[in-house]
């Protein structure tokens, strides 16, 4: 089965200082794109494993760390969440084992997104 999930938007009020976060963090390439009521910096392409998306700002896009949590793949948890507070974050879930599923934790963006980290190891 193919991944489900083909886009996802994450919703920030000060574009730049998110851009700082994940690019800092995850060491993500992001593009600038402006539409009509937008901006956004995308990051993935489509044509590679997982899922694209963007960091966007926008009168509808508001930051929450309630409901829905995207998760970051990443080669081992701790890397990342030694970049989070002296990025601007908050570690909520240290990392944590879940066995065979490998390890996982939660941090909040300077957004105020609730995002979680993932690795197998």
């Amino acid at each position: 089965m193919n991944n489900p999930i083909q886009w996802v938007e994450i919703a920030a009020t000060d574009l730049e200082r998110a851009k700082g976060f994940y690019s800092s963090v995850f060491g993500l390439e992001l593009q600038l794109m402006e539409m009509p009521d937008s901006k956004m910096y995308m990051f993935g392409a489509p044509e590679q494993p997982g899922s694209s998306g963007c960091l966007v700002q926008s009168p509808i896009n508001k930051p929450s760390a309630d409901g829905a949590v995207v998760y970051f793949s990443c080669e081992d948890v701790a890397n990342e969440l030694a970049k989070v507070e002296e990025s601007g974050g908050q570690i909520i879930v240290p990392k944590t084992d879940i066995g065979e599923f490998g390890f996982f934790a939660q941090v909040i963006d300077t957004e105020g997104n609730r995002i979680g980290i993932h690795s197998q190891k």
